[in-house]
């Protein structure tokens, strides 16, 4: 089955996000220029320093027309809006798609940790939800992108050909074998497809 026909049959109502080192590089590859008719939330998980303010929102402000800001606590999840994980705190979706902060503690050295993330929206949307992981040096985001693909969602991973640093992509597959291994400019076409299914 073609990434354009899954997107179709998987009724997909939200994508989520993680990246690491190479990760705002290849965030701006996929996500600028995203229009603000864009369907879906999008929520990003970057591997950040704890002690220091994030700037993600500033500056995709300036790369895409969605609406972009960082999660907050019981915010509920809004179409055509791109939220970024706060440093310092893990990132989860709870059942009824609102957010909620925890500052447990570190999952594979991180918080917030995309496995977290991952985890948590597979089980909020189950088969409706887009898993996508991209550059970095750890194996944060394998257990969760695997955890999306056994709740029947789309999961995709950047092809570790490409990644700036391939190991967390290569961890993904290892893990479980992803629906789809496709480079930062066929994700990107994959994305705007997913933005029209949903309208």
């Amino acid at each position: 089955m073609n990434a354009r026909a899954m997107v179709k049959r998987q009724r997909i109502q939200a994508v989520v996000i993680g990246a690491s080192a190479g990760g705002v590089d290849a965030l701006l590859k996929l996500l600028s220029g995203l229009p603000a008719s864009f369907g879906l939330p999008v929520v990003v998980v970057l591997h950040l320093a704890e002690d220091r303010d994030s700037q993600l929102a500033e500056i995709f402000r300036n790369h895409t027309l969605m609406e972009v800001r960082e999660a907050a606590d019981k915010e509920s999840l809004a179409p055509g809006t791109l939220y970024f994980a706060p440093p310092g705190y893990h990132l989860l979706i709870e059942k009824e798609h609102s957010f909620s902060l925890s500052s447990e503690a570190p999952v594979n050295f991180s918080r917030p940790s995309i496995d977290v993330l991952m985890e948590s929206a597979a089980d909020a949307y189950g088969a409706h939800l887009a898993g996508i992981l991209l550059t970095g040096a750890n194996a944060d985001g394998a257990a969760g992108l695997a955890k999306i693909g056994q709740q029947g969602g789309l999961a995709v991973v950047q092809d570790p050909a490409e990644a700036q640093m391939p190991t967390m992509p290569e961890a993904a597959i290892r893990q479980r074998q992803p629906d789809l291994i496709l480079d930062l400019k066929s994700i990107r076409s994959l994305l705007l497809e997913m933005g029209k299914n949903s309208c």
